[in-house]
Protein backbone atom coordinates (compact mmCIF):
# COMPACT_ATOMS: atom_id res chain seq x y z
CA UNK A 1 0.00 0.00 0.00
CA UNK A 2 1.21 3.41 -0.85
CA UNK A 3 0.59 5.09 2.20
CA UNK A 4 2.72 8.13 1.87
CA UNK A 5 1.05 9.08 -1.42
CA UNK A 6 -1.96 11.29 -2.36
CA UNK A 7 -2.99 9.68 -5.33
CA UNK A 8 -5.61 10.72 -8.12
CA UNK A 9 -8.38 8.16 -10.16
CA UNK A 10 -5.42 7.48 -12.48
CA UNK A 11 -2.97 5.00 -10.85
CA UNK A 12 -5.88 3.96 -8.49
CA UNK A 13 -7.69 3.04 -11.85
CA UNK A 14 -5.11 0.53 -13.07
CA UNK A 15 -4.96 -1.21 -10.04
CA UNK A 16 -9.03 -2.62 -10.25
CA UNK A 17 -9.37 -3.33 -13.72
CA UNK A 18 -8.52 -7.14 -13.29
CA UNK A 19 -11.94 -7.38 -12.20
CA UNK A 20 -14.18 -8.96 -14.47
CA UNK A 21 -17.76 -8.13 -12.97
CA UNK A 22 -18.92 -5.18 -13.14
CA UNK A 23 -22.82 -5.50 -10.97
CA UNK A 24 -22.94 -3.50 -8.34
CA UNK A 25 -23.20 -4.86 -4.25
CA UNK A 26 -23.53 -1.42 -1.76
CA UNK A 27 -24.46 -3.87 0.78
CA UNK A 28 -21.70 -3.79 3.62
CA UNK A 29 -22.03 -7.47 5.35
CA UNK A 30 -23.45 -7.15 9.05
CA UNK A 31 -20.17 -9.57 10.08
CA UNK A 32 -17.66 -7.19 8.82
CA UNK A 33 -14.13 -7.97 10.34
CA UNK A 34 -12.30 -4.41 8.91
CA UNK A 35 -10.63 -2.43 11.95
CA UNK A 36 -11.60 0.26 10.13
CA UNK A 37 -15.33 0.09 10.24
CA UNK A 38 -16.55 -0.25 13.73
CA UNK A 39 -20.40 0.00 14.88
CA UNK A 40 -22.47 2.96 15.43
CA UNK A 41 -25.72 3.86 16.31
CA UNK A 42 -25.78 6.82 14.18
CA UNK A 43 -27.45 6.31 10.83
CA UNK A 44 -27.16 8.53 7.71
CA UNK A 45 -29.93 8.50 5.11
CA UNK A 46 -27.46 8.13 2.54
CA UNK A 47 -28.89 10.53 0.18
CA UNK A 48 -27.10 13.57 -1.48
CA UNK A 49 -29.61 15.43 -1.02
CA UNK A 50 -29.31 19.19 -2.60
CA UNK A 51 -28.84 21.16 1.40
CA UNK A 52 -31.55 23.50 2.13
CA UNK A 53 -29.50 25.62 4.71
CA UNK A 54 -27.15 26.50 2.07
CA UNK A 55 -27.74 29.65 0.26
CA UNK A 56 -28.46 31.02 -3.40
CA UNK A 57 -25.31 30.21 -5.40
CA UNK A 58 -23.08 33.00 -7.54
CA UNK A 59 -22.80 33.45 -11.06
CA UNK A 60 -19.68 30.87 -10.97
CA UNK A 61 -19.88 30.67 -14.97
CA UNK A 62 -17.76 33.64 -15.15
CA UNK A 63 -15.63 33.06 -13.05
CA UNK A 64 -11.62 32.47 -14.65
CA UNK A 65 -11.71 29.30 -12.07
CA UNK A 66 -14.62 27.79 -14.34
CA UNK A 67 -12.62 28.31 -17.54
CA UNK A 68 -12.57 24.68 -19.11
CA UNK A 69 -10.32 23.60 -21.94
CA UNK A 70 -11.25 23.50 -25.66
CA UNK A 71 -9.80 19.88 -26.08
CA UNK A 72 -12.97 18.93 -23.65
CA UNK A 73 -14.91 19.18 -27.08
CA UNK A 74 -12.96 16.23 -28.28
CA UNK A 75 -14.25 13.93 -27.16
CA UNK A 76 -18.17 13.38 -25.80
CA UNK A 77 -18.97 14.35 -21.96
CA UNK A 78 -21.59 11.48 -21.58
CA UNK A 79 -19.31 8.84 -22.97
CA UNK A 80 -16.84 9.78 -20.22
CA UNK A 81 -19.21 10.06 -17.54
CA UNK A 82 -20.71 6.73 -18.30
CA UNK A 83 -17.07 4.98 -18.52
CA UNK A 84 -16.06 5.96 -15.11
CA UNK A 85 -19.63 5.06 -13.66
CA UNK A 86 -18.48 1.67 -14.64
CA UNK A 87 -15.24 1.70 -13.38
CA UNK A 88 -16.49 3.19 -10.26
CA UNK A 89 -18.97 0.31 -10.04
CA UNK A 90 -16.04 -2.13 -10.27
CA UNK A 91 -14.09 -0.15 -7.62
CA UNK A 92 -17.01 -0.37 -4.91
CA UNK A 93 -17.71 -4.15 -5.70
CA UNK A 94 -13.86 -5.06 -5.18
CA UNK A 95 -13.97 -3.70 -1.89
CA UNK A 96 -17.16 -4.48 -0.61
CA UNK A 97 -16.15 -8.14 -1.40
CA UNK A 98 -13.14 -7.49 0.54
CA UNK A 99 -15.44 -5.88 3.25
CA UNK A 100 -13.34 -2.63 3.19
CA UNK A 101 -16.25 -0.55 1.95
CA UNK A 102 -17.65 2.14 4.67
CA UNK A 103 -21.59 1.08 5.44
CA UNK A 104 -24.17 3.91 5.46
CA UNK A 105 -23.83 4.52 9.25
CA UNK A 106 -20.26 4.98 9.14
CA UNK A 107 -19.73 8.24 10.98
CA UNK A 108 -16.59 9.10 8.70
CA UNK A 109 -18.64 8.87 5.36
CA UNK A 110 -21.79 10.59 7.06
CA UNK A 111 -19.14 13.38 7.52
CA UNK A 112 -18.01 13.25 3.99
CA UNK A 113 -21.45 13.24 2.53
CA UNK A 114 -22.43 15.81 5.02
CA UNK A 115 -19.56 17.83 3.13
CA UNK A 116 -20.86 16.83 -0.74
CA UNK A 117 -23.98 18.26 0.47
CA UNK A 118 -23.05 21.11 1.29
CA UNK A 119 -21.21 22.08 -1.65
CA UNK A 120 -23.28 20.00 -4.43
CA UNK A 121 -25.17 22.84 -4.80
CA UNK A 122 -22.78 25.30 -6.19
CA UNK A 123 -21.75 22.67 -9.02
CA UNK A 124 -24.04 23.94 -11.91
CA UNK A 125 -23.20 27.55 -11.56
CA UNK A 126 -19.59 26.07 -12.85
CA UNK A 127 -20.61 23.20 -15.16
CA UNK A 128 -24.30 23.12 -15.94
CA UNK A 129 -23.82 19.29 -16.35
CA UNK A 130 -23.27 19.00 -12.89
CA UNK A 131 -27.03 19.56 -12.40
CA UNK A 132 -27.84 16.05 -13.65
CA UNK A 133 -24.72 14.37 -12.56
CA UNK A 134 -25.59 11.08 -10.17
CA UNK A 135 -23.11 12.10 -7.01
CA UNK A 136 -21.92 9.40 -5.07
CA UNK A 137 -19.53 9.58 -2.06
CA UNK A 138 -17.89 6.47 -0.51
CA UNK A 139 -15.23 5.36 2.38
CA UNK A 140 -12.30 3.33 1.23
CA UNK A 141 -11.02 1.10 4.38
CA UNK A 142 -7.39 1.34 2.73
CA UNK A 143 -4.27 2.84 4.59
CA UNK A 144 -3.72 5.30 0.88
CA UNK A 145 -3.68 8.60 1.77
CA UNK A 146 -5.76 9.33 -1.37
CA UNK A 147 -8.99 10.61 -2.70
CA UNK A 148 -10.52 11.41 -6.00
CA UNK A 149 -14.14 12.39 -8.06
CA UNK A 150 -14.05 10.77 -11.09
CA UNK A 151 -16.43 12.34 -14.17
CA UNK A 152 -19.76 12.44 -13.34
CA UNK A 153 -19.10 13.53 -9.62
CA UNK A 154 -17.90 10.16 -8.54
CA UNK A 155 -16.39 10.99 -5.18
CA UNK A 156 -13.96 8.64 -2.80
CA UNK A 157 -11.70 9.03 0.27
CA UNK A 158 -9.48 6.17 1.87
CA UNK A 159 -9.32 5.92 5.13
CA UNK A 160 -5.70 6.61 5.34
CA UNK A 161 -5.55 10.33 4.56
CA UNK A 162 -8.71 10.64 7.02
CA UNK A 163 -6.64 8.94 9.94
CA UNK A 164 -3.19 9.86 8.87
CA UNK A 165 -3.60 13.09 8.43
CA UNK A 166 -5.49 13.50 11.36
CA UNK A 167 -7.63 15.78 8.91
CA UNK A 168 -10.08 19.01 10.32
CA UNK A 169 -13.30 19.46 8.95
CA UNK A 170 -12.35 22.20 6.71
CA UNK A 171 -8.97 20.55 5.77
CA UNK A 172 -11.34 17.36 4.48
CA UNK A 173 -13.61 19.88 2.71
CA UNK A 174 -10.35 21.40 1.22
CA UNK A 175 -9.77 18.29 -0.42
CA UNK A 176 -13.16 17.50 -1.29
CA UNK A 177 -13.46 20.98 -3.21
CA UNK A 178 -10.38 20.07 -4.86
CA UNK A 179 -11.63 17.19 -6.42
CA UNK A 180 -14.85 18.00 -7.14
CA UNK A 181 -13.10 20.47 -9.18
CA UNK A 182 -11.31 18.31 -10.95
CA UNK A 183 -14.79 17.02 -12.09
CA UNK A 184 -16.12 20.41 -12.76
CA UNK A 185 -13.46 21.36 -15.01
CA UNK A 186 -13.11 18.02 -17.19
CA UNK A 187 -9.55 17.53 -16.45
CA UNK A 188 -9.76 13.52 -17.44
CA UNK A 189 -12.03 14.53 -20.19
CA UNK A 190 -9.57 17.14 -21.35
CA UNK A 191 -6.85 15.07 -20.74
CA UNK A 192 -8.87 12.16 -22.85
CA UNK A 193 -9.11 15.12 -25.71
CA UNK A 194 -5.41 15.46 -25.94
CA UNK A 195 -5.14 11.55 -26.37
CA UNK A 196 -7.83 11.41 -28.57
CA UNK A 197 -6.82 14.08 -30.84
CA UNK A 198 -3.33 12.57 -31.08
CA UNK A 199 -4.77 9.27 -31.78
CA UNK A 200 -6.86 9.76 -33.93
CA UNK A 201 -4.25 12.42 -36.45
CA UNK A 202 -2.50 8.80 -36.27
CA UNK A 203 -4.89 6.42 -36.68
CA UNK A 204 -6.37 8.72 -39.87
CA UNK A 205 -2.77 8.76 -41.57
CA UNK A 206 -2.84 5.10 -40.80
CA UNK A 207 -6.51 4.56 -42.36
CA UNK A 208 -5.48 6.49 -45.41
CA UNK A 209 -2.53 4.03 -46.43
CA UNK A 210 -4.37 1.23 -45.77
CA UNK A 211 -3.09 0.34 -42.16
CA UNK A 212 -5.77 0.64 -39.98
CA UNK A 213 -9.44 2.19 -38.25
CA UNK A 214 -10.00 5.35 -37.23
CA UNK A 215 -13.06 4.09 -35.85
CA UNK A 216 -11.13 2.43 -33.33
CA UNK A 217 -9.60 5.35 -31.50
CA UNK A 218 -13.22 6.45 -29.93
CA UNK A 219 -13.65 2.59 -29.08
CA UNK A 220 -10.71 2.63 -27.03
CA UNK A 221 -11.37 5.87 -25.62
CA UNK A 222 -13.07 4.65 -22.04
CA UNK A 223 -9.64 2.58 -21.50
CA UNK A 224 -7.71 5.83 -21.61
CA UNK A 225 -9.38 6.88 -17.88
CA UNK A 226 -6.92 4.58 -16.75
CA UNK A 227 -3.73 6.38 -17.39
CA UNK A 228 -4.39 9.95 -16.76
CA UNK A 229 -2.24 12.22 -14.79
CA UNK A 230 -3.45 15.31 -13.87
CA UNK A 231 -0.79 18.18 -15.19
CA UNK A 232 0.46 20.90 -12.44
CA UNK A 233 -1.69 23.16 -14.24
CA UNK A 234 -4.70 20.67 -13.47
CA UNK A 235 -3.89 20.79 -9.85
CA UNK A 236 -3.24 24.83 -9.47
CA UNK A 237 -7.24 25.22 -11.07
CA UNK A 238 -8.07 22.71 -9.00
CA UNK A 239 -6.97 24.77 -6.04
CA UNK A 240 -8.66 27.40 -6.94
CA UNK A 241 -12.12 26.23 -8.21
CA UNK A 242 -11.58 23.67 -4.86
CA UNK A 243 -10.75 26.68 -2.25
CA UNK A 244 -14.33 28.78 -3.71
CA UNK A 245 -16.08 25.86 -3.40
CA UNK A 246 -15.06 24.96 0.13
CA UNK A 247 -15.64 28.90 1.26
CA UNK A 248 -19.03 28.94 -0.18
CA UNK A 249 -20.08 26.12 1.77
CA UNK A 250 -18.96 27.84 4.57
CA UNK A 251 -15.59 26.01 5.62
CA UNK A 252 -12.41 28.25 6.22
CA UNK A 253 -10.43 27.98 2.86
CA UNK A 254 -7.03 28.71 5.34
CA UNK A 255 -7.76 24.96 6.17
CA UNK A 256 -5.66 24.38 2.49
CA UNK A 257 -2.92 26.02 4.47
CA UNK A 258 -2.40 23.54 6.66
CA UNK A 259 -3.75 20.63 4.99
CA UNK A 260 -0.58 21.07 2.65
CA UNK A 261 1.85 21.13 5.85
CA UNK A 262 0.62 18.40 7.07
CA UNK A 263 0.97 16.64 3.17
CA UNK A 264 5.06 18.02 3.39
CA UNK A 265 5.30 16.40 6.45
CA UNK A 266 4.33 13.04 5.36
CA UNK A 267 7.33 12.43 3.10
CA UNK A 268 9.36 12.12 6.37
CA UNK A 269 12.16 13.02 5.04
CA UNK A 270 12.65 10.27 3.16
CA UNK A 271 12.37 12.05 -0.84
CA UNK A 272 9.25 13.63 -1.56
CA UNK A 273 5.82 11.81 -2.35
CA UNK A 274 4.81 10.89 -5.82
CA UNK A 275 2.27 13.17 -5.44
CA UNK A 276 4.82 16.04 -6.02
CA UNK A 277 5.84 14.38 -9.56
CA UNK A 278 2.93 15.89 -10.67
CA UNK A 279 1.44 18.27 -8.56
CA UNK A 280 3.23 21.44 -7.82
CA UNK A 281 5.69 21.52 -4.90
CA UNK A 282 3.88 21.64 -1.56
CA UNK A 283 6.15 25.23 -0.60
CA UNK A 284 4.84 26.27 -4.18
CA UNK A 285 1.01 24.97 -3.37
CA UNK A 286 1.04 26.67 -0.17
CA UNK A 287 2.25 30.42 -1.64
CA UNK A 288 -0.52 30.23 -4.14
CA UNK A 289 -3.27 29.37 -1.67
CA UNK A 290 -2.22 32.10 0.80
CA UNK A 291 -2.22 34.28 -2.48
CA UNK A 292 -5.64 33.69 -3.00
CA UNK A 293 -6.66 34.40 0.70
CA UNK A 294 -7.97 38.28 0.31
CA UNK A 295 -10.45 36.93 -2.75
CA UNK A 296 -11.85 33.71 -0.82
CA UNK A 297 -11.99 34.48 2.36
CA UNK A 298 -14.83 37.43 2.58
CA UNK A 299 -16.74 34.80 0.78
CA UNK A 300 -16.05 32.32 3.44
CA UNK A 301 -17.29 34.78 5.88
CA UNK A 302 -19.97 35.30 4.20
CA UNK A 303 -20.94 31.77 3.78
CA UNK A 304 -23.70 29.97 5.79
CA UNK A 305 -21.75 28.14 8.25
CA UNK A 306 -22.42 24.34 8.74
CA UNK A 307 -24.16 23.42 11.47
CA UNK A 308 -22.46 19.78 12.26
CA UNK A 309 -18.69 19.77 12.95
CA UNK A 310 -17.23 16.30 13.03
CA UNK A 311 -13.60 15.02 14.30
CA UNK A 312 -10.71 12.68 12.56
CA UNK A 313 -11.11 9.04 12.94
CA UNK A 314 -9.91 8.40 16.39
CA UNK A 315 -5.74 7.31 16.42
CA UNK A 316 -4.87 4.25 16.24
CA UNK A 317 -3.21 2.27 19.43
CA UNK A 318 -1.64 0.10 17.73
Amino acid sequence: MLSREFLHAGPLLRKIMDMNSSVLSTAHPATCSCSAWRPTRRLFTGLLAVGASVGAAPAWANLPECKRSGFTKAVPAGQVEDSATQQYRQMLQQYSGKRALAPMDHPQLKRLRYMADRMIPFTPQCNERARDWKWEVNLIGSPEVNAFCMPGGKIAFYWGILAKLQLTDDEAAAIMGHEMAHALLEHAREQMGKNFATQTGLRLGAALLGLGDVGDAAARMGSQLLSLNYSRTDETEADGLGLIMSAQAGYDPRAGITLWEKMMKTSGGGGPPKLLSTHPASADRIRDIEGRMPRVQPLFEAAAKPRERFGPPPVSKG
